[in-house]
């Protein structure tokens, strides 16, 4: 089947218009939808921002110009202890928090012999997946093997596909996450939008 450029046009101006409404969800009520078309969704990949990884472990005091630092034409900083302690507990209270998001579930059992399994499954998947973070987690009664910090479902369904592959039962489930880790060389989430697009006719 071939697409007409006026196809491939009208689909282009939707994936802006959908994607330029942000977080809201549409849904087949809310959109006028031309005859012989439909609405899909389709994955898109976003920039996000990046982050300079030379600031790490550093706060604003240490970066900015100081007499005290021996710099004449630096500020003088005029402050409490209080001020940098309260500053030191905010980072290292952020540091420790979670955010809503998925991940891959690729071990559930409470079997005799779940713990055994599970420890086997999370060293199997470590060493098969370096790139995806894996957790093992026991709430009564049951022990679970669960992986990656996903921001968005179709993030995570995107790991899934390659993941079934060595773990078949796998599935997505929706969790509290660690602060993904923002790759500089990566620096991209996926996301979903609707799309436009002509019907798929079957012969």
């Amino acid at each position: 089947m071939t697409m007409k450029r006026t196809d491939f046009l009208i689909i282009l101006a939707s994936l802006f218009i959908f994607h330029g409404l942000g977080a809201q969800t549409l849904n087949q009520e809310q959109v006028v939808v031309p005859k012989g078309y439909e609405l899909v969704d389709s994955v898109i990949y976003r920039p996000v921002a990046t982050v300079d990884t030379t600031l790490v472990g550093k706060d604003v005091f240490m970066l900015m110009p100081s007499r005290d630092m021996g710099d004449v034409t630096g500020v003088t900083i005029n402050q409490t202890d209080a001020v940098r302690d309260a500053m030191r507990r905010q980072v290292e209270d952020n540091g420790s928090r979670t955010l809503g998001g998925y991940r891959i579930r690729i071990f559930f059992d409470n079997k005799q012999t779940a713990r055994v399994e599970s420890e086997e499954t999370l060293k199997r998947f470590e060493s098969m997946f370096h790139d995806v973070v894996a957790y093992r987690t026991y709430a009564n009664p049951y022990f679970k093997v669960t992986v990656g910090d996903f921001r968005t479902r179709s993030e995570a369904m995107k790991h899934l596909e390659r993941i079934k592959r060595e773990f078949p039962s796998a599935f997505v489930v929706k969790e509290n996450i660690e602060f993904p880790v923002v790759d500089k060389d990566n620096a991209y989430v996926t996301d979903t939008v609707k799309v436009l697009r002509p019907k798929v006719v079957e012969l």
